[in-house]
């Protein structure tokens, strides 16, 4: 069991992910430290892949401006958000450690409905940051390490909302409740929320479940949060046929690699692209196509 372990919120490093359409992520000049992972695309309005994820070093809240600046910068390409982005903040665990996991886990058990709701989080992007569940937490005390911590099978991310998993990737765990947003004032309410949560977290503080009474709790404001953002009617009818597709077609991407998952499926004018994701993270596309004998491997498609 973790000891308790108080540490003042603003001295954790904290690190975020801000992802957007449009603009002009190639040209944004970045300041030291901070990357732009051009291959983070989102769906834009119309239905293709656009924009990037604008990505900062672990900073401290005394860097914060660092935040207001890059945003001003990728604006100024034409950049903004929309239903399909978020806002994702690493906070580090490392004044706590490895051990700490159990109480994280606990913990967003206990509170991550009340965080969602505080976020307001927009149902259309639930698929991005699914619960951590009671099953997670049995296979992380048999067997700790990674895999235990992350999601499998719809909805298709393998990060959760409270995402732990990423103590194993880079020694923090991960909010992904918040939307998306370029607005520095809702980015940075958002942080403090992050870095307030972890450290009562850590501290082993006893939270309401309540979500206005966790707000008094950590001493942060109910409101100012990224708004959510609806996704257009077509976006939701292509989701709902996705979901009763991938039924019919798991067996046939099962059988190319087992245990992978099917992460999207998409019209062409000469089939499904299916695009399966092996156990090692990769993702390998093929065209399916619907015959009078059944489903049909067209051909892997190029990357």
């Amino acid at each position: 069991m973790m000891k308790p372990f108080i540490m003042d919120w603003k001295n954790l490093y904290f690190g975020v992910e801000i992802e957007f359409v449009g603009g002009n992520p190639e040209v944004v000049e970045l300041l030291p430290g901070w990357t732009m992972a051009l291959d983070e695309l989102q769906i834009d309005d119309t239905g293709e892949e656009s924009g990037s994820e604008l990505q900062t070093p672990p900073i401290l809240w005394e860097d914060r401006e660092q935040i207001n600046e890059m945003l001003r910068r990728l604006i100024a390409t034409g950049a903004r958000v929309n239903w399909n982005c978020g806002l994702h903040v690493h906070v580090s665990m490392e004044p706590w450690g490895e051990e700490a996991i159990p109480d994280f886990i606990d913990a967003a058990l206990q509170y991550q409905e009340s965080v969602k709701y505080l976020f307001t989080t927009s149902e259309d992007r639930l698929v991005y940051c699914p619960p951590v569940t009671w099953e997670m937490r049995d296979r992380f005390l048999s067997n700790p390490g990674d895999a235990a911590l992350r999601h499998r099978g719809r909805p298709q991310s393998q990060r959760c909302g409270v995402n732990i998993a990423a103590w194993f990737d880079n020694k923090t765990v991960e909010i992904r409740y918040a939307n998306g947003t370029l607005k520095y004032d809702e980015v940075i309410t958002t942080v403090e929320f992050c870095l307030r949560f972890v450290a009562a977290i850590g501290a082993r503080r006893k939270l309401s479940c309540d979500p206005k009474q966790m707000a008094n709790d950590l001493g942060v404001p109910l409101t100012g949060y990224p708004p959510p953002i609806s996704a257009p009617l077509w976006y939701r009818e292509r989701i709902w046929l996705e979901n009763m597709l991938v039924p019919l077609i798991t067996p046939i991407a099962a059988s190319i690699f087992p245990e992978s998952e099917i992460l999207h499926i998409l019209p062409r004018p000469d089939g499904l692209l299916v695009a399966i994701e092996n156990t090692d993270r990769k993702i390998i596309r093929y065209l399916f196509h619907l015959s009078t004998n059944g489903w049909k491997i067209e051909g892997k498609l190029p990357d």
